[in-house]
């Protein structure tokens, strides 16, 4: 019997009508229904990404049944690339190099679920509120603002589709309100089937590509090795993963911190004996901030999309506590 509950309760979540439940009167109940669409729903668009002068047009479909998620993201500018995810992993694909990255399905994810499933603390750093509505790709969509209470984070404002709560599009908002990167819908199909062709791979490896296979081994995180002196207010850590970094070369530590909405990486590593002191210091890469230092014998590099402020103080804050 207990079967029988499952497998209906899977059912009407895949239905339509269950994906188009009444629109939520609260701002945080609409971000729990971003973050559910994203990862629940059928859908087939093109998006743009926008990063100063930068423009990049991908394509995605995305498929729910009972054997699990796939999904197929193939950027349609530049250089040839494409993300295919299912259940067990994500295989990012670069043709032009004959290389094939695989690694495991992340909390965190790309537009448009870029969202994470809990907000418990998220009111802590944001001031959330709703927005107007406004047309995007065609279709009604719900603006929800998240305006930063202190200068370690950046604003966010989400619009979402009023029926399904798809999110259609994204900024990422300096202090002064300009666009540090935009993610939106030129079209977008919600529901319906999604042809397996669509989820198909459009290259295939052969035996003279590079395989590099990226799944790393969770760590605890009493036992991560490092330590923040001063916590970073509305920051803490979320995860640790070590991986190896080859033959003679050690491991690197993987530490994510985030506030709930905004993510930090900061990977440890043993510094090369030429580490080029060129490398050290600040850097700025698109929407994403780096900032890498020498402590000791490691080298401590760390990046995300908040202010600079923060990488620096997160890299800066880290000491060696033994393991």
């Amino acid at each position: 019997m207990k079967r029988w509950f499952a497998a209906a309760g899977l059912c009407l979540a895949l239905l339509p009508g269950a994906a188009q439940a009444e629109a939520p009167s609260d701002p945080l109940g609409w971000l729990n229904r971003i973050a559910s669409a994203g990862q629940r729903l059928n859908y087939v668009g093109t998006f743009v990404y926008q990063s100063g002068k930068h423009f990049e047009t991908s394509r995605i479909a995305h498929r729910v049944d009972s054997s699990g998620e796939y999904e197929r993201l193939e950027v349609l500018d530049g250089s040839p690339r494409e993300v295919i995810r299912n259940s067990g992993e994500v295989r990012c694909v670069l043709p032009d190099q004959k290389t094939v990255i695989i690694d495991r399905p992340g909390g965190r994810r790309a537009f448009p679920a870029r969202l994470p499933s809990s907000f418990s603390n998220l009111g802590e750093s944001y001031r959330i509120r709703k927005g107007e509505v406004h047309r995007i790709a065609g279709l009604e969509a719900q603006a929800i603002l998240l305006e930063p209470k202190d200068d370690l984070r950046y604003g966010h404002a989400l619009w979402a589709e009023v029926q399904s709560g798809l999110l259609l599009k994204s900024r990422l908002l300096d202090e002064r309100g300009e666009i540090i990167e935009q993610f939106v819908f030129n079209d977008v199909r919600i529901g319906g089937n999604i042809s397996p062709d669509l989820l198909k791979p459009r290259y295939v490896s052969t035996d003279d590509w590079r395989v590099v296979q990226a799944r790393g081994s969770d760590v605890p995180r009493s036992e991560a090795g490092w330590a923040l002196r001063t916590p970073l207010p509305g920051f803490t850590l979320q995860s640790v993963v070590k991986r190896p970094l080859g033959r003679e070369r050690g491991d690197v530590v993987q530490m994510v911190y985030g506030d709930g909405l905004a993510s930090i990486s900061l990977f440890i590593e043993p510094a090369a004996s030429d580490s080029a002191a060129a490398v050290l210091g600040a850097q700025t890469s698109g929407a994403i901030n780096i900032y890498k230092r020498v402590a000791g014998a490691h080298l401590i590099t760390v990046l995300g999309e908040v202010p600079m402020r923060t990488i620096q103080r997160l890299g800066d804050g880290m000491e060696f506590v033994g393991q």
